[in-house]
């Protein structure tokens, strides 16, 4: 029912946010006789306020067309490599020109973003700046209301089993970046592969602010998975998608409750940001207004999230804390498997966190190098970002001018090292 209402408001609200618009366009424009009134700048952006309050955001586009290497501006290209129900694969594939085909081959990553409640364009910095020295590609996940029934659950589980294929069709050469909530499932994944002795083990594993272990440094996001029972959000967050979309029936936790949780974690500086946002509309900072969008372009674009896995993140990852109680199973190919990341002896691990993370506290992605006792000290490493909030650590001039540096060196000392290896 309370999907049904949003969608009711949403209709309401799209019509005024039209006229809104317009009437911003109306005070502003150097054509319109309105924009020499007095106070036209102020009116003009009132009403953008009211019209971006208004508006249906839509999936921001990943606007990668071009990297710069070595002075060139090479042509970037967004290809679908696997295309599964609830996610593509994609592939950001560089065109180099004729006087850069003799370039050695980069490493080849694959970058897994979180099906968290933002889209997957919320790693564009993060997919722009590896394309400089790396072969990328991206899990972009499916919106849930866009996922007819016909197509069945998706489970933790299943995310494991994606991960899973996903490092498979790339290879053993492949390095694999998850970001944030999906480093629990690719721990659990590289976990499988490694237990079953799979040959096509990725070559290393990057996590970022993720929440391998939830009881180190509890966040406000951790505390509210512990102080409600598990019942409490099966009744209040789940919702089914309503007639107008594919995935009609669907049971979700909506995309506008989670921007709700969003908003409400942090509601002084959203406040500050958009009275900011007003006057620098008044006074023609056009820099200062172009980033604001862009940002709130991202922030409030949100997707629904298929009820099974996030209810099973809620039990596994933040209730039980299954996996650094060495206590989670999964299905897998018709079997079960208990996650032990001790089995994991042939990838290199490296954690990074932000110093002033207020979703995945400081301790819990370094969680990992207890559990991964398999791994040789030597391919391991650890870093954390001195200033860096969550967003910090993959987006940002800190991802680009501190961790990204770290990220390479990484990359590159264990190809470095599997090389040797094969030669000896």
């Amino acid at each position: 029912m309370l999907y049904t209402l949003h969608e009711a408001q949403r209709a309401i609200l799209r019509p005024l946010s039209t006229w809104a618009e317009a009437m911003s366009q109306a005070y502003s424009h150097p054509y319109s006789p309105f924009s020499y009134a007095p106070f036209s700048s102020r009116f003009s952006a009132g009403f953008e306020l009211i019209y971006r309050f208004g508006k249906e955001y839509q999936k921001p586009d990943f606007g990668v067309t071009s990297v710069e290497i070595n002075g060139v501006a090479v042509p970037v290209t967004r290809k679908v490599v696997l295309e599964k129900p609830f996610c593509t694969l994609l592939h950001f594939e560089r065109e180099f020109p004729a006087e850069m085909t003799d370039r050695a081959p980069d490493p080849v990553v694959l970058a897994f973003a979180p099906l968290s409640g933002h889209h997957s364009s919320l790693l564009r910095d993060t997919v722009r700046t590896l394309l400089r020295n790396h072969d990328v590609y991206l899990t972009d996940w499916v919106d849930a209301r866009m996922v007819p029934l016909s197509e069945g659950s998706f489970h933790l589980d299943d995310y494991v089993d994606y991960a899973i294929e996903f490092i498979r069709s790339l290879g053993p050469e492949v390095h694999v970046m998850s970001v944030c909530q999906p480093t629990v499932p690719v721990l659990a994944a590289v976990s499988i592969m490694a237990t079953i002795n799979d040959p096509r083990q990725p070559r290393s594993m990057i996590m970022m602010g993720g929440p391998i272990d939830t009881r180190q440094s509890p966040t406000e996001v951790n505390q509210l998975a512990i102080d409600k029972p598990f019942q409490w959000f099966e009744r209040n967050l789940i919702y089914r998608v309503p007639a107008r979309y594919p995935g009609a029936g669907r049971a979700v936790y909506p995309g506008f409750l989670q921007h709700a949780g969003f908003i409400a974690m942090n509601p002084n500086r959203h406040t500050e940001s958009h009275r900011d946002y007003y006057e620098d509309l008044v006074r023609g900072d056009l820099e200062d207004v172009e980033a604001h969008r862009r940002f709130y372009d991202e922030y409030n674009a949100v997707l629904d999230m298929p009820v099974e896995y996030y209810l099973d993140t809620i039990c596994t990852v933040f209730q039980k804390h299954l996996l650094p109680l060495g206590k989670w199973d999964v299905t897998f190919e018709n079997k079960v498997f208990r996650v032990d990341p001790s089995k994991i002896n042939k990838v290199a691990l490296f954690t990074i966190e932000g110093e002033l993370d207020d979703i995945s506290g400081v301790g819990q992605t370094q969680a990992a190098h207890k559990l991964c006792t398999g791994i040789p000290k030597s391919r391991k490493r650890h870093h954390t970002a001195p200033g860096a909030g969550h967003y910090g650590i993959f987006s940002g001039r800190r991802w680009r001018e501190q961790i990204y540096p770290e990220v390479s060196s990484f990359i590159r000392q264990n190809l470095a090292a599997a090389k040797s290896r094969r030669a000896a």
